[in-house]
């Protein structure tokens, strides 16, 4: 068995096609573009290089087949934040069924980190945001991923535990039927701020896409900024937010609610593009591009994946949040709409408000991901991640 760093072309091929041939036999998994993949470890496409660094390796058994992949990285400005010890991350991490090829990959992490000066290692995580390839699937194998989001064997889950990992948070992905009735206390508070008219909520039209990234902005920066390792979302940022989601903005799915013509609250979501990449076999090519168009035109994806909801802390409570969502079910549940399904982004266990809004809204459960955290002294106490009040 030989670990080695990822620096080739056939290297980086060799990483990009080991799940491929590891899946072959799996009908939910779907097949992430190439693009996307190899974008984490692009510099000039990454920013987290601005402010860390990333290594990535491959191991190959005696025979020269590949057998393994994984990544290790460092975020300066997340290595300290909330942690009682310096930590970094492991991720993009695919095995074969072999203890002692998961161990060895696990170990050249550990190495490479303490190198950095790191105590810790949380997994498997993204060298980016956490909206991406964050966790692993330990429940919900039957369902497919959504986009940039993983998926794994369940034999995985041993593999990091028996090591020594310790669930340092669950990530919940809630799921519904579009039209399956709501929560009567979601219309009881749609009623109670509809008798403020200083409120209104609709969705942002194409006409006014342009001031999207600022609304986004504003409300991200008063309901998630500084929360759960969440940093300020710059101007700049939404920006480019915006402009990676137009191609497949259906403007109907971008609610927003307002308090004196102000953004106070959001609920956003897309077409669940897996739906349609799951048939480009990871290339985005121009035979991919026709059929991405195609699909869209034809409303062939039927299901729709929330991707932000928040209201700013001085407007909860009030019923916001309710009236938000009443607003939207009238459009999402008339025939003006192609959507049958509908998933959420996940939500950490850590989140019991945001939690209690989903299942008000009549979620439940459909795929559960561990975020596991690795301290490297374990005479040390573990803490779990610290609920959000």
């Amino acid at each position: 068995m030989q670990i080695q760093e990822v620096r080739s072309l056939d290297d980086i091929k060799q990483f990009i096609m080991l799940p491929v041939q590891l899946y072959k036999s799996t009908p939910q998994w779907i097949r992430p573009l190439d693009k996307d993949v190899e974008s984490v470890f692009d510099k000039e496409k990454n920013k987290a290089y601005r402010h860390g660094d990333c290594i990535r390796w491959i191991c190959k058994n005696d025979a020269g087949e590949t057998i393994g992949r994984v990544a290790a990285f460092i975020v300066e400005k997340s290595i300290h934040k909330g942690n009682d010890q310096p930590t970094g991350g492991m991720g993009f991490f695919e095995c074969i069924n072999d203890k002692e090829v998961a161990y060895a990959m696990f170990d050249r992490c550990k190495s490479w980190l303490i190198e950095k000066g790191m105590e810790a290692m949380d997994g498997p995580v993204n060298f980016g945001s956490r909206d991406r390839w964050w966790g692993l699937l330990v429940e919900g194998y039957e369902n497919e991923p959504n986009y940039q989001c993983n998926y794994n064997f369940p034999y995985y889950k041993e593999f990091f535990e028996l090591y020594g990992f310790q669930l340092y948070f669950n990530q919940l992905t809630f799921a519904r039927k579009v039209m399956e009735p709501l929560s009567e206390k979601l219309d009881k508070k749609a009623k109670l701020i509809s008798r403020d008219p200083d409120y209104s909520f609709r969705f942002i039209p194409k006409s006014e896409i342009d001031k999207l990234p600022e609304y986004l902005r504003t409300v991200y920066n008063k309901a998630w900024a500084n929360r759960a390792e969440n940093p300020e979302l710059s101007h700049a940022q939404a920006v480019l937010l915006v402009k990676q989601m137009k191609p497949i903005i259906d403007e109907r799915l971008l609610w927003f609610g307002f308090y004196k013509q102000d953004p106070v609250a959001f609920f956003i979501s897309l077409p669940e593009i897996n739906q349609i990449f799951k048939h480009v076999n990871g290339k985005l090519d121009l035979i991919g591009k026709l059929k991405f168009l195609w699909m869209k035109i034809t409303n062939s994806n039927k299901k729709a994946f929330g991707i932000l909801f928040g209201v700013v802390p001085e407007h909860q409570g009030v019923g916001v949040d309710g009236a938000l969502i009443m607003a939207a079910r009238e459009l999402y549940q008339s025939n003006k709409m192609p959507y049958i399904d509908y998933e959420m982004n996940w939500i950490g266990d850590f989140n019991p408000k945001m939690i209690q809004v989903v299942e008000q809204v009549g979620g439940y459960i459909s795929k559960r991901h561990i975020t596991y955290r690795k301290l490297f002294d374990e005479a040390k106490e573990f803490k779990r991640h610290p609920f959000l009040r």
